[in-house]
Protein backbone atom coordinates (compact mmCIF):
# COMPACT_ATOMS: atom_id res chain seq x y z
CA UNK A 1 0.00 0.00 0.00
CA UNK A 2 2.89 2.38 0.70
CA UNK A 3 4.25 1.85 -2.81
CA UNK A 4 0.81 2.40 -4.34
CA UNK A 5 0.42 5.62 -2.38
CA UNK A 6 3.78 6.87 -3.70
CA UNK A 7 2.76 6.08 -7.28
CA UNK A 8 -0.58 7.91 -6.91
CA UNK A 9 1.21 10.91 -5.37
CA UNK A 10 3.70 11.04 -8.25
CA UNK A 11 0.93 10.91 -10.86
CA UNK A 12 -0.95 13.77 -9.15
CA UNK A 13 2.18 15.93 -8.98
CA UNK A 14 3.15 15.33 -12.60
CA UNK A 15 -0.30 15.87 -14.07
CA UNK A 16 -0.66 19.22 -12.28
CA UNK A 17 2.80 20.64 -12.68
CA UNK A 18 3.28 23.57 -15.05
CA UNK A 19 5.64 22.93 -17.94
CA UNK A 20 8.75 24.99 -18.44
CA UNK A 21 8.61 27.86 -20.88
CA UNK A 22 10.83 27.57 -23.91
CA UNK A 23 11.77 29.95 -26.69
CA UNK A 24 10.49 28.51 -29.94
CA UNK A 25 13.10 26.71 -32.01
CA UNK A 26 12.99 26.15 -35.72
CA UNK A 27 12.86 22.64 -37.15
CA UNK A 28 16.14 21.41 -38.59
CA UNK A 29 16.64 19.69 -41.93
CA UNK A 30 17.16 15.92 -41.93
CA UNK A 31 16.49 15.75 -38.21
CA UNK A 32 14.62 13.38 -35.91
CA UNK A 33 12.61 15.59 -33.58
CA UNK A 34 13.18 14.73 -29.90
CA UNK A 35 9.48 15.02 -29.03
CA UNK A 36 6.40 12.95 -29.93
CA UNK A 37 6.97 13.67 -33.64
CA UNK A 38 10.10 11.48 -33.49
CA UNK A 39 8.18 8.30 -32.64
CA UNK A 40 8.58 5.59 -35.29
CA UNK A 41 11.29 7.62 -37.01
CA UNK A 42 14.37 5.48 -37.57
CA UNK A 43 17.24 7.04 -39.50
CA UNK A 44 16.95 10.83 -39.64
CA UNK A 45 14.67 11.59 -42.61
CA UNK A 46 16.19 12.68 -45.89
CA UNK A 47 14.62 15.98 -47.00
CA UNK A 48 14.83 16.68 -50.71
CA UNK A 49 14.49 20.46 -50.25
CA UNK A 50 17.07 22.00 -47.91
CA UNK A 51 16.69 25.30 -46.13
CA UNK A 52 18.75 28.27 -47.21
CA UNK A 53 21.83 28.65 -45.03
CA UNK A 54 21.82 32.04 -43.34
CA UNK A 55 24.53 31.54 -40.75
CA UNK A 56 25.46 29.14 -37.98
CA UNK A 57 22.43 28.10 -35.92
CA UNK A 58 22.61 26.29 -32.57
CA UNK A 59 19.70 24.25 -31.23
CA UNK A 60 19.92 23.35 -27.55
CA UNK A 61 17.71 20.57 -26.23
CA UNK A 62 17.68 17.79 -23.70
CA UNK A 63 15.74 15.23 -21.75
CA UNK A 64 15.09 14.12 -18.20
CA UNK A 65 13.65 10.88 -16.85
CA UNK A 66 12.64 9.58 -13.44
CA UNK A 67 11.36 6.14 -12.44
CA UNK A 68 9.56 4.72 -9.44
CA UNK A 69 10.52 1.06 -9.12
CA UNK A 70 8.56 -1.63 -7.31
CA UNK A 71 10.23 -4.94 -8.20
CA UNK A 72 10.94 -8.13 -6.28
CA UNK A 73 13.47 -10.82 -7.18
CA UNK A 74 14.48 -14.34 -6.14
CA UNK A 75 16.77 -17.21 -7.14
CA UNK A 76 17.59 -20.74 -5.93
CA UNK A 77 19.06 -19.28 -2.75
CA UNK A 78 22.61 -20.62 -3.13
CA UNK A 79 23.94 -17.13 -3.88
CA UNK A 80 22.30 -14.43 -1.69
CA UNK A 81 20.67 -11.48 -3.46
CA UNK A 82 20.72 -7.79 -2.70
CA UNK A 83 17.67 -6.73 -0.72
CA UNK A 84 15.59 -4.26 -2.74
CA UNK A 85 12.29 -2.45 -2.20
CA UNK A 86 10.01 0.15 -3.75
CA UNK A 87 11.40 3.65 -4.25
CA UNK A 88 12.64 6.18 -6.79
CA UNK A 89 15.74 5.65 -8.93
CA UNK A 90 18.34 8.31 -9.63
CA UNK A 91 16.94 10.92 -12.01
CA UNK A 92 18.80 10.99 -15.33
CA UNK A 93 19.36 13.89 -17.73
CA UNK A 94 20.72 14.53 -21.23
CA UNK A 95 21.94 17.69 -22.93
CA UNK A 96 21.78 17.83 -26.74
CA UNK A 97 23.44 20.33 -29.05
CA UNK A 98 22.69 20.42 -32.77
CA UNK A 99 24.57 22.98 -34.86
CA UNK A 100 23.77 23.91 -38.46
CA UNK A 101 27.18 24.62 -40.04
CA UNK A 102 26.08 24.97 -43.66
CA UNK A 103 23.43 23.96 -46.13
CA UNK A 104 22.82 20.28 -45.40
CA UNK A 105 25.73 20.22 -42.93
CA UNK A 106 25.00 19.61 -39.25
CA UNK A 107 26.80 18.57 -36.08
CA UNK A 108 25.16 16.63 -33.23
CA UNK A 109 26.53 16.23 -29.70
CA UNK A 110 24.90 14.43 -26.75
CA UNK A 111 26.12 14.72 -23.17
CA UNK A 112 24.81 12.61 -20.30
CA UNK A 113 24.45 15.09 -17.44
CA UNK A 114 23.53 12.32 -15.03
CA UNK A 115 23.25 8.56 -15.53
CA UNK A 116 23.12 5.41 -13.45
CA UNK A 117 26.77 4.55 -14.03
CA UNK A 118 28.13 8.11 -14.03
CA UNK A 119 26.38 10.63 -11.75
CA UNK A 120 28.76 13.25 -13.20
CA UNK A 121 28.41 14.61 -16.79
CA UNK A 122 30.25 12.96 -19.66
CA UNK A 123 29.99 13.00 -23.44
CA UNK A 124 28.14 10.09 -25.05
CA UNK A 125 29.29 10.99 -28.56
CA UNK A 126 28.70 13.13 -31.59
CA UNK A 127 28.93 13.28 -35.36
CA UNK A 128 28.88 15.41 -38.47
CA UNK A 129 25.99 14.71 -40.84
CA UNK A 130 26.48 15.67 -44.50
CA UNK A 131 23.47 15.88 -46.83
CA UNK A 132 24.82 18.47 -49.25
CA UNK A 133 28.26 19.32 -50.66
CA UNK A 134 27.85 23.03 -51.34
CA UNK A 135 30.59 23.69 -48.79
CA UNK A 136 33.00 22.18 -51.36
CA UNK A 137 31.45 23.89 -54.40
CA UNK A 138 27.94 25.14 -54.99
CA UNK A 139 25.92 22.45 -56.74
CA UNK A 140 28.66 19.84 -56.37
CA UNK A 141 27.12 16.33 -56.91
CA UNK A 142 23.73 17.90 -56.24
CA UNK A 143 21.57 15.20 -57.84
CA UNK A 144 23.48 12.38 -56.11
CA UNK A 145 23.30 14.04 -52.70
CA UNK A 146 19.50 14.27 -52.94
CA UNK A 147 19.56 10.59 -51.95
CA UNK A 148 22.89 10.26 -50.11
CA UNK A 149 23.95 10.99 -46.53
CA UNK A 150 27.33 10.68 -44.81
CA UNK A 151 27.85 10.53 -41.04
CA UNK A 152 31.31 10.77 -39.47
CA UNK A 153 32.19 10.83 -35.78
CA UNK A 154 32.44 9.00 -32.45
CA UNK A 155 28.81 8.03 -32.54
CA UNK A 156 26.03 5.54 -31.91
CA UNK A 157 26.55 3.04 -34.71
CA UNK A 158 23.55 2.11 -36.86
CA UNK A 159 23.33 -1.63 -36.25
CA UNK A 160 19.72 -2.85 -36.38
CA UNK A 161 16.51 -0.88 -35.89
CA UNK A 162 15.95 -1.71 -32.20
CA UNK A 163 18.39 1.00 -31.08
CA UNK A 164 16.05 3.66 -32.52
CA UNK A 165 13.30 2.55 -30.08
CA UNK A 166 15.45 2.05 -26.99
CA UNK A 167 15.86 4.43 -24.06
CA UNK A 168 19.12 6.37 -24.38
CA UNK A 169 19.70 7.39 -20.77
CA UNK A 170 17.12 10.19 -20.24
CA UNK A 171 15.82 10.14 -23.83
CA UNK A 172 13.13 7.53 -23.19
CA UNK A 173 10.25 9.14 -25.05
CA UNK A 174 10.60 6.92 -28.15
CA UNK A 175 10.49 3.71 -26.08
CA UNK A 176 6.91 2.54 -25.40
CA UNK A 177 8.28 0.42 -22.53
CA UNK A 178 10.51 1.25 -19.56
CA UNK A 179 13.30 -1.25 -20.20
CA UNK A 180 15.31 -2.04 -23.32
CA UNK A 181 15.84 -5.51 -24.80
CA UNK A 182 17.54 -8.25 -22.75
CA UNK A 183 20.47 -8.40 -25.17
CA UNK A 184 20.78 -4.66 -25.73
CA UNK A 185 22.83 -4.00 -28.88
CA UNK A 186 24.29 -0.51 -28.59
CA UNK A 187 27.79 0.85 -29.04
CA UNK A 188 29.59 4.12 -29.79
CA UNK A 189 32.69 3.80 -31.97
CA UNK A 190 34.70 6.15 -34.18
CA UNK A 191 33.76 5.62 -37.79
CA UNK A 192 31.80 6.66 -40.84
CA UNK A 193 28.51 5.56 -42.39
CA UNK A 194 27.33 6.13 -45.95
CA UNK A 195 23.59 6.04 -46.77
CA UNK A 196 21.72 5.96 -50.05
CA UNK A 197 17.92 6.09 -49.97
CA UNK A 198 15.57 6.18 -52.96
CA UNK A 199 11.97 5.12 -53.61
CA UNK A 200 11.68 3.56 -50.16
CA UNK A 201 14.84 1.46 -50.44
CA UNK A 202 17.52 1.93 -47.78
CA UNK A 203 21.18 1.00 -48.01
CA UNK A 204 23.97 1.77 -45.57
CA UNK A 205 27.59 0.67 -45.29
CA UNK A 206 29.92 1.75 -42.55
CA UNK A 207 33.23 1.10 -40.86
CA UNK A 208 34.47 1.87 -37.36
CA UNK A 209 37.64 1.24 -35.38
CA UNK A 210 35.83 -1.24 -33.11
CA UNK A 211 36.78 0.65 -29.94
CA UNK A 212 34.49 2.15 -27.31
CA UNK A 213 37.28 3.89 -25.38
CA UNK A 214 39.70 5.68 -27.69
CA UNK A 215 43.47 5.63 -27.14
CA UNK A 216 46.72 4.93 -29.02
CA UNK A 217 48.03 2.28 -26.60
CA UNK A 218 48.30 -1.43 -27.51
CA UNK A 219 48.49 -0.83 -31.29
CA UNK A 220 48.83 -4.55 -32.05
CA UNK A 221 45.41 -5.30 -30.57
CA UNK A 222 43.47 -2.92 -32.81
CA UNK A 223 40.88 -3.92 -35.35
CA UNK A 224 37.91 -2.68 -37.31
CA UNK A 225 34.19 -3.27 -37.43
CA UNK A 226 32.12 -3.42 -40.60
CA UNK A 227 28.47 -2.40 -40.59
CA UNK A 228 25.77 -2.71 -43.21
CA UNK A 229 22.02 -2.25 -43.41
CA UNK A 230 19.64 -2.87 -46.29
CA UNK A 231 15.88 -2.56 -46.30
CA UNK A 232 12.66 -1.01 -47.49
CA UNK A 233 10.46 1.59 -45.76
CA UNK A 234 7.29 2.85 -47.45
CA UNK A 235 4.15 4.67 -46.41
CA UNK A 236 1.86 2.65 -48.67
CA UNK A 237 -1.17 4.88 -48.03
CA UNK A 238 -2.48 7.16 -45.28
CA UNK A 239 -3.25 4.18 -43.02
CA UNK A 240 -0.54 1.64 -43.79
CA UNK A 241 3.26 1.73 -43.45
CA UNK A 242 5.68 -1.14 -43.97
CA UNK A 243 9.38 -1.36 -43.13
CA UNK A 244 11.77 -4.30 -43.20
CA UNK A 245 15.55 -4.11 -42.64
CA UNK A 246 18.46 -6.47 -42.20
CA UNK A 247 21.67 -5.36 -40.49
CA UNK A 248 25.20 -6.70 -40.02
CA UNK A 249 27.91 -5.90 -37.48
CA UNK A 250 31.15 -7.82 -38.00
CA UNK A 251 34.60 -7.62 -36.47
CA UNK A 252 37.37 -10.13 -37.07
CA UNK A 253 39.55 -9.12 -34.14
CA UNK A 254 39.39 -6.31 -31.60
CA UNK A 255 40.86 -5.91 -28.14
CA UNK A 256 37.36 -5.75 -26.62
CA UNK A 257 33.99 -5.73 -28.35
CA UNK A 258 31.37 -3.77 -26.43
CA UNK A 259 28.38 -4.37 -28.70
CA UNK A 260 26.28 -5.73 -25.81
CA UNK A 261 27.90 -3.85 -22.93
CA UNK A 262 28.62 -0.33 -24.21
CA UNK A 263 25.61 1.38 -22.64
CA UNK A 264 27.27 3.06 -19.67
CA UNK A 265 23.99 4.81 -18.84
CA UNK A 266 22.75 1.54 -17.35
CA UNK A 267 19.55 -0.48 -17.38
CA UNK A 268 16.21 0.60 -15.94
CA UNK A 269 15.76 -2.39 -13.59
CA UNK A 270 17.96 -1.36 -10.69
CA UNK A 271 19.78 -4.07 -8.66
CA UNK A 272 17.63 -7.02 -9.80
CA UNK A 273 19.44 -10.39 -9.42
CA UNK A 274 22.56 -8.72 -8.08
CA UNK A 275 24.73 -9.84 -5.13
CA UNK A 276 24.54 -8.34 -1.64
CA UNK A 277 27.58 -6.13 -2.32
CA UNK A 278 26.06 -4.55 -5.46
CA UNK A 279 25.61 -0.81 -5.95
CA UNK A 280 23.52 0.93 -8.65
CA UNK A 281 26.61 2.46 -10.28
CA UNK A 282 28.93 -0.56 -10.17
CA UNK A 283 26.25 -3.09 -11.17
CA UNK A 284 24.61 -0.91 -13.78
CA UNK A 285 23.57 -3.62 -16.28
CA UNK A 286 21.00 -5.34 -14.05
CA UNK A 287 18.47 -7.43 -15.97
CA UNK A 288 20.46 -7.47 -19.21
CA UNK A 289 22.51 -10.22 -20.81
CA UNK A 290 25.95 -9.93 -22.42
CA UNK A 291 27.05 -13.12 -24.29
CA UNK A 292 30.71 -12.20 -23.76
CA UNK A 293 31.83 -12.42 -27.40
CA UNK A 294 34.55 -9.98 -26.51
CA UNK A 295 37.19 -10.29 -29.23
CA UNK A 296 35.48 -11.61 -32.35
CA UNK A 297 31.84 -11.20 -33.31
CA UNK A 298 29.45 -11.40 -36.24
CA UNK A 299 25.95 -10.23 -35.45
CA UNK A 300 22.90 -9.94 -37.69
CA UNK A 301 19.57 -8.34 -36.87
CA UNK A 302 16.31 -8.43 -38.84
CA UNK A 303 13.55 -5.95 -37.95
CA UNK A 304 10.04 -5.86 -39.44
CA UNK A 305 7.83 -2.87 -38.67
CA UNK A 306 4.16 -2.57 -39.64
CA UNK A 307 1.77 0.23 -38.77
CA UNK A 308 -1.93 0.23 -39.66
CA UNK A 309 -3.91 3.20 -38.38
CA UNK A 310 -3.29 3.18 -34.60
CA UNK A 311 -1.80 -0.32 -34.38
CA UNK A 312 1.90 -1.08 -34.84
CA UNK A 313 4.08 -4.16 -34.72
CA UNK A 314 7.86 -4.21 -34.30
CA UNK A 315 9.93 -7.38 -34.31
CA UNK A 316 13.55 -8.29 -33.67
CA UNK A 317 15.46 -11.40 -34.66
CA UNK A 318 19.14 -11.35 -33.71
CA UNK A 319 21.91 -13.90 -34.03
CA UNK A 320 25.39 -13.21 -32.66
CA UNK A 321 28.32 -15.61 -33.15
CA UNK A 322 31.87 -15.16 -31.88
CA UNK A 323 34.25 -15.84 -29.05
CA UNK A 324 36.70 -14.63 -26.50
CA UNK A 325 40.35 -14.67 -27.64
CA UNK A 326 41.09 -17.57 -25.25
CA UNK A 327 38.33 -19.76 -26.70
CA UNK A 328 38.93 -22.27 -29.49
CA UNK A 329 35.37 -22.42 -30.83
CA UNK A 330 32.66 -19.90 -31.57
CA UNK A 331 29.55 -19.61 -29.45
CA UNK A 332 26.11 -18.36 -30.48
CA UNK A 333 23.42 -16.24 -28.84
CA UNK A 334 19.98 -15.79 -30.38
CA UNK A 335 17.36 -13.20 -29.46
CA UNK A 336 13.70 -12.76 -30.40
CA UNK A 337 11.45 -9.85 -29.48
CA UNK A 338 7.84 -9.17 -30.53
CA UNK A 339 6.13 -5.85 -29.74
CA UNK A 340 2.51 -4.86 -30.32
CA UNK A 341 1.41 -1.28 -29.61
CA UNK A 342 -1.97 0.38 -30.02
CA UNK A 343 -2.13 4.19 -29.98
CA UNK A 344 -5.45 5.97 -29.50
CA UNK A 345 -7.12 9.08 -28.13
CA UNK A 346 -6.77 12.67 -29.27
CA UNK A 347 -3.70 12.86 -31.54
CA UNK A 348 -2.86 9.32 -30.32
CA UNK A 349 -1.79 10.68 -26.95
CA UNK A 350 -2.54 7.31 -25.26
CA UNK A 351 -1.18 3.84 -25.92
CA UNK A 352 -1.11 0.30 -24.58
CA UNK A 353 1.43 -2.34 -25.55
CA UNK A 354 2.94 -5.74 -24.89
CA UNK A 355 6.35 -7.23 -25.61
CA UNK A 356 7.76 -10.75 -25.37
CA UNK A 357 11.55 -11.09 -25.45
CA UNK A 358 13.70 -14.26 -25.25
CA UNK A 359 17.43 -15.03 -25.41
CA UNK A 360 19.02 -18.46 -25.90
CA UNK A 361 22.79 -18.58 -25.53
CA UNK A 362 25.80 -20.84 -25.11
CA UNK A 363 27.84 -19.76 -22.11
CA UNK A 364 31.62 -19.98 -22.00
CA UNK A 365 31.39 -22.47 -19.10
CA UNK A 366 29.19 -24.81 -21.17
CA UNK A 367 25.79 -23.78 -19.81
CA UNK A 368 22.99 -23.45 -22.35
CA UNK A 369 20.88 -20.71 -20.85
CA UNK A 370 17.52 -19.14 -21.62
CA UNK A 371 16.11 -15.82 -20.48
CA UNK A 372 12.52 -14.75 -21.12
CA UNK A 373 10.81 -11.45 -20.37
CA UNK A 374 7.23 -10.25 -20.68
CA UNK A 375 6.29 -6.55 -20.58
CA UNK A 376 2.87 -4.95 -20.43
CA UNK A 377 2.89 -1.18 -20.80
CA UNK A 378 0.66 1.87 -21.04
CA UNK A 379 1.49 5.51 -21.70
CA UNK A 380 0.00 8.99 -21.74
CA UNK A 381 1.47 11.97 -23.60
CA UNK A 382 0.48 14.94 -21.47
CA UNK A 383 2.04 17.15 -24.16
CA UNK A 384 4.20 16.33 -27.17
CA UNK A 385 7.23 16.80 -24.88
CA UNK A 386 6.05 14.92 -21.79
CA UNK A 387 5.24 11.24 -21.36
CA UNK A 388 4.03 9.26 -18.37
CA UNK A 389 4.25 5.47 -18.71
CA UNK A 390 3.65 2.48 -16.47
CA UNK A 391 4.94 -1.05 -17.03
CA UNK A 392 4.57 -4.53 -15.60
CA UNK A 393 7.64 -6.70 -16.17
CA UNK A 394 8.36 -10.38 -15.49
CA UNK A 395 11.71 -11.99 -16.31
CA UNK A 396 12.88 -15.61 -15.77
CA UNK A 397 16.25 -17.35 -16.11
CA UNK A 398 16.88 -21.06 -16.70
CA UNK A 399 19.76 -23.37 -17.63
CA UNK A 400 22.32 -21.83 -15.27
CA UNK A 401 24.45 -24.05 -13.03
CA UNK A 402 23.79 -24.23 -9.30
CA UNK A 403 26.71 -21.91 -8.45
CA UNK A 404 25.32 -19.06 -10.55
CA UNK A 405 23.42 -16.16 -9.05
CA UNK A 406 20.97 -16.59 -11.95
CA UNK A 407 20.11 -20.21 -11.09
CA UNK A 408 16.32 -20.15 -10.73
CA UNK A 409 16.51 -16.36 -11.05
CA UNK A 410 13.44 -14.25 -11.69
CA UNK A 411 12.08 -10.78 -11.00
CA UNK A 412 8.76 -9.06 -11.54
CA UNK A 413 6.77 -6.03 -10.55
CA UNK A 414 5.84 -2.53 -11.69
CA UNK A 415 7.75 0.46 -13.02
CA UNK A 416 6.49 4.02 -13.42
CA UNK A 417 8.49 6.45 -15.55
CA UNK A 418 8.14 10.10 -16.49
CA UNK A 419 10.02 11.57 -19.45
CA UNK A 420 10.46 15.14 -20.64
CA UNK A 421 12.22 15.65 -23.99
CA UNK A 422 12.61 18.81 -26.01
Amino acid sequence: MKNLAKIVFLVIVLTNMSLFSQKSQRDLDNYRNPDKRGINVFEAPKDTVLSKFDGVYVRMGGASALQFQSLSHSNSGVVPLKEIGGNFNLATANLDMDVVLGKGLRMHLRTYLSSRHHPEPYVKGGYIQIDNLDFIKEGFMENFMKHATVKIGHMENNYGDAHFRRSDNAQALFNPFVGNLIMDAFTTEVGAEFYYRKNGFISMVGISNGKLNQDVANPDTGGASFLAKFGYDKQINDDFRFRLTGSLYNTGRVRTSYLYSADRAGSRYYLVLEPETATPAANFRSGRYNPGLTNQIRAIMINPFVRYKGWEFFGTYENATGKNAAEADNRTATQWALESIYRFGKDENLYIGARYNTVDSEERNGDNIEISRFNLSGGWFLTKNMLLKMEYVSQKHSGYNAASIFDGGKFDGFMLETVISF
